[in-house]
């Protein structure tokens, strides 16, 4: 069972449990706040799992240091990937993550430091 008990607060980024007791945060890349990976296509930002952890990495720096080197990145061309053998900090990561993209002037404000990967 995993620790998020309400889906709606980090969709569509969704949990996966695995065995031995990690977790991961993924997204299928695509369609979620495609628009703003659109403001810097000129750069070379497609929207894709690398651009996804570029913005993560500059949110977990400036917003959770405290949670650097606790959560974890494996993205993919077709997946944004975050995981963590600490299910709680993986949590507090996802809910802050995800409130944090749906704060529009915030997250352009990250993204504008965000580097290409």
């Amino acid at each position: 069972m995993n620790i998020i008990d309400d889906k709606q607060k980090i969709a569509p980024f969704f949990w996966v449990d695995h065995d031995g007791g990690s977790a991961s945060l993924c997204l299928n890349v695509g369609a979620y706040k495609h628009e703003l990976f659109d403001t810097r296509s000129d750069e070379g930002f497609e929207g894709n799992g690398y651009d996804w952890y570029s913005l993560a990495i500059v949110f977990l720096e400036e917003k959770m240091p405290e949670l650097k080197g606790i959560v974890n990145f494996d993205p993919e061309a077709d997946m944004f990937c975050a995981y963590s053998s600490d299910k709680k900090a993986l949590e507090k990561f996802a809910i802050s993550f995800k409130n944090t993209c749906e704060d529009d002037s915030t997250i352009k404000d990250l993204f504008s430091r965000a580097e290409l990967d």
